[in-house]
This record gives structure tokens, C-alpha cells and sequence, in this order.
């Protein structure tokens, strides 16, 4: 079972599946692929059974225009991370592993059933509802909350930070400045203190992507940059994506810039007392500026956007990097603004 293997090629994974013992030597699945990861081969498996897997397995170079390479172990890493998220997260809210593979860099996970819809996908449709954003915002906030209450456990085992690195740090804020130099001092400082800050589990990729909806409760998906950090990363990289909907779904601009301010406030009150929470908010809406313009600038931009958005966020992010505001409010406001008519 040494011999390279891609789970996208169906004969490969089903002779892959029968030698290993997952399914029986005459089971004959459904296999599929799935569309829309840069990181990973994703095939859906529908057993006779009516079971379902999702199977994934991490690339090494990643499918992006630019040269973008992260090591496959990373696999390993959402593999732990389900484990805790099992524990962490509200019932219903992650997907149960099934298999980890350390050979082939691979784990199945059971698949969300059907009907379900993808959350960014909806969000681009100007299906924009008030308790999923509320709900994104609280499932943050337990996850954050649960995991600070285990930090002693959960510290140790997502102490490395390296595939946060190798996929965030690098391609979003070291690549962004060098592309764009004014903006230097900016992202030197917002990296120091996220490096210099562990104080809970932190997902690292929290976007309306990596949501199902399913049976109107929304399910966490793609952990492979988990690791133990700063929450705010997390509250920035989530509100960014909701701006920069707010950006591109123009007849729907006022709705989003709201339901940032709805997102913050459902995280702020599923979060509860923790002590770092009285200083999380400016870092947070330094982190939303970094990420703005990383959509735009960096080695991942957003594909819904065109050249003349692309322009538009980038001017604006730059414009609020000078002057950063003070509260997630603000924020939303200045930036919409400034977008102009």
C-alpha cells in the first residue's frame, strides 16, 4: 500500500477502499467527485448501505494560480482537529471521523446528508438570514469559550502552528506586503501579535465556505489549520468574507455590512467573560483589514470578484490600514462608505 494514490481516479479508490478492509471486497459504492477545494482531492462515497464518507486527501502543491505548497501532513492535523471538535462544538455541529490514513495522507468522514446547501453559496444567491449569521457567530463563540476552558489538554496538542504558516500567515499577509509594500508595517505588526498570542483552539479557516446548512443548523467543516492561537484571526477572517459580500452583492450592501455587526455580537455573547474578551475587538478589526485585502492581493483572491472590485477593496482596505477603527461597527460602516456608490 506504499504505491501513490489518488483518490480522484474511482478504480483506484475503490481498490484502495476493498485492500484496506473499509468496505467489503464485492461492495460496489458510488464514488463522485467533489469540486471547489484548492487544498485537497475531495470524492463523495455512497455506500449500498445508505452511508455515506467524504473522503479527502491533502495536496502538496495547492490548486491556485500562483506557486502556493503546504506539506500534506496537514491532513493528520484536521483529523485531530475533528476529534476535538467532537467534544468542543454543539451536537450536530462537526462531522464524525471515520478513517485516517498516514501513508496516503487521507481521512473519510462521515458526509453531511441531504438536502443540505452550502453556506457561501446561498450568501452569493442574496439568501442572507439572520439566524444563520447569529448562529455562525455562536458557534464560534463555543468553540472559542469550550476550548480556553480546556486549554491545558488543548495547548499541548495543537501547540504547532505551522500548516497555520505555511496556509494563512505566508499567502495571506507576508505575500499581501510584498506585493504591496505601503503596507508593510501594517501586517508586521498584526503578525507579531498573533504569533505572540495562544490563548484558545482556533480554526484558521471559520468562512461561510466551510458551512453546511442542514435542516437549517449550520456544520463545521475543513480543520487543517487548526491550532492553538489567537481567537481574533478567526472573528477577522469570518467578517471579512461577510464584507466582501457586502462588496459584491451590491443590491444587498446595507444587509451584509448588518449582519457583520449581528456575527460579532452573537460570537461576543456565546463567548461569555473569558478574560482576554475586553481586548479582542481592535484585533479583530485589524485582522478583518488584513484579510480584505489578502482576498484581493494575496495567493488565494476571491473568484466571484472581478478586476474592478478587485481594485475597489484593495484602495479602500489600504485606506482603513492607515486609520484602523476601533470597533467592528465602525468598521462595517467606514467600509461600505468608502466603497462608494
Amino acid at each position: 500500500m506504499s504505491a501513490i494514490l489518488d483518490i480522484e481516479r474511482p478504480d483506484a479508490l475503490l481498490d484502495y477502499l476493498r485492500r484496506a478492509g473499509h468496505i467489503p471486497a464485492d461492495e460496489q459504492p458510488v464514488i463522485r467527485n467533489l469540486a471547489g477545494g484548492v487544498s485537497n482531492r475531495t470524492v463523495l462515497v455512497e455506500r449500498p448501505s445508505g452511508e455515506a464518507w467524504v473522503l479527502k486527501q491533502a495536496l502538496k502543491k495547492l490548486r491556485v494560480a500562483v506557486e502556493w505548497y503546504s506539506s500534506p501532513e496537514r491532513i493528520h492535523r484536521e483529523a485531530l482537529g475533528m476529534r476535538w471538535l467532537a467534544q468542543l462544538a454543539p451536537p450536530g455541529a462537526s462531522t464524525r471521523l471515520i478513517f485516517e490514513d498516514h501513508v496516503h495522507h487521507l481521512l473519510a468522514m462521515e458526509a453531511v446528508p441531504q438536502p443540505h446547501e452550502n453556506w457561501k453559496t446561498m450568501l452569493l444567491a442574496g439568501h442572507l438570514e439572520t439566524d444563520h449569521v447569529e448562529q455562525f457567530g455562536r458557534l464560534l463563540g463555543a468553540i472559542h469559550r469550550a476550548a480556553y476552558a480546556g486549554r491545558d489538554q488543548i495547548a499541548v496538542a495543537f501547540n504547532d502552528r505551522s500548516f497555520f504558516e505555511t496556509l494563512r500567515i505566508e499567502p495571506y499577509y507576508v505575500y499581501t506586503w510584498m506585493q504591496i509594500p505601503e503596507t508593510a508595517q501594517f501586517y508586521d505588526a498584526l503578525i507579531s501579535e498573533t504569533r505572540a498570542r495562544r490563548l484558545t483552539l482556533v480554526h484558521g479557516d471559520y468562512s461561510p465556505k466551510n458551512i453546511l446548512v442542514y435542516q437549517g443548523r449550520m456544520v463545521l467543516l475543513d480543520h487543517e489549520v487548526i491550532h492553538f492561537g489567537d481567537p481574533a484571526f478567526d472573528l477577522g477572517f469570518a467578517l471579512a468574507h461577510l464584507l466582501s459580500k457586502a462588496h459584491h452583492v451590491y443590491d444587498m450592501r446595507a444587509a451584509f455590512a448588518s449582519a457583520a455587526g449581528a456575527y460579532w455580537r452573537a460570537y461576543r455573547a456565546a463567548l461569555g467573560g473569558v478574560p482576554w474578551s475586553y481586548d479582542i475587538e481592535p484585533r479583530t478589526v485589524r485582522h478583518t483589514l488584513g484579510c480584505l485585502l489578502a482576498r484581493v492581493a494575496g495567493r488565494s483572491t476571491l473568484e466571484y470578484m472581478n478586476g474592478e472590485e478587485r481594485a475597489c477593496q484593495r484602495r479602500v482596505a489600504i485606506t482603513l490600514m492607515a486609520q484602523p477603527p476601533v470597533s467592528v461597527g465602525e468598521l462595517a460602516g467606514r467600509f461600505v462608505a468608502l466603497l462608494g456608490i
